[in-house]
């Protein structure tokens, strides 16, 4: 099967990226460096299958800085956790792996984001599940329900910070409804420990509201 082409104007900044490496894996920032690197870059993205990185068209500075700002805070912070845990507490720490299913489907917000909880000490991205933008992380020190959901929500406010950067404007939209509701992507804790009602379990009402359709066998009759 043909894979569809991707324009070469999306794929300039993944160009501009590896001719970037090159020329730092060479140490040679030199014009003829560059120049090898670029066709050696476009070679790669032409012949080689890569998930298209189409950006949304906008970004907004304050919030990229408030992304950053936030993002050297918690590094610092995480850094100096991780050294008294380390020191105290030792090979008695308890670790979790922790899902979090992102809003946005993008590739390139799923990735950034990602790196942005990996960078941070602490915890890292040990599995992407990309159909449905599921992130699984390994994280330090989680002992209780309550730990996790405290780094599930930690997860989504760092994805809201860079939808609001440079996200595209229908996940944005969905940030600001969730500010605006009061309430955060996903199922809250409470939600997910309720167990899911069968079909047996329904109530009869509900069941008899079917029945001119002839799907439940109390209306069917």
């Amino acid at each position: 099967m043909k894979r569809p082409r991707t324009p070469l104007p999306l794929e300039l900044p993944l160009i501009a990226f590896l001719s970037f490496l090159w020329m730092a894996l060479w140490q040679d920032f030199t014009l003829g460096t560059l120049i090898v690197g670029a066709v050696l870059g476009t070679a790669v993205v032409r012949l080689f299958y890569l998930p298209p990185l189409r950006g949304s068209g906008r970004i907004n500075i304050w919030w990229v800085l408030v992304f950053t700002l936030r993002f050297l805070a918690k590094m610092v912070a995480a850094s100096f956790q991780v050294a008294w845990i380390a020191v105290v507490r030792g090979p008695k720490v308890r670790n979790s792996i922790i899902s979090v299913q992102l809003r946005s489907h993008d590739d390139f917000i799923v990735t950034v984001t990602g790196h942005a909880l990996a960078l941070v000490p602490g915890s890292l991205v040990i599995d992407v599940d990309r159909t449905t933008a599921t992130l699984y992380l390994h994280c330090l020190n989680v002992t209780d329900d309550h730990d996790a959901e405290r780094i599930r929500q930690d997860a989504l406010h760092t994805e809201a910070l860079v939808l609001r950067s440079c996200g595209n404007r229908s996940d944005l939209a969905v940030v600001k409804a969730e500010k605006r509701l009061g309430r955060v992507s996903g199922f809250s804790k409470t939600e997910r420990d309720q167990a899911i009602p069968t079909r047996s379990a329904a109530p009869a009402s509900a069941r008899q509201r079917r029945g001119p359709a002839g799907v439940s066998e109390e209306g069917g009759r």
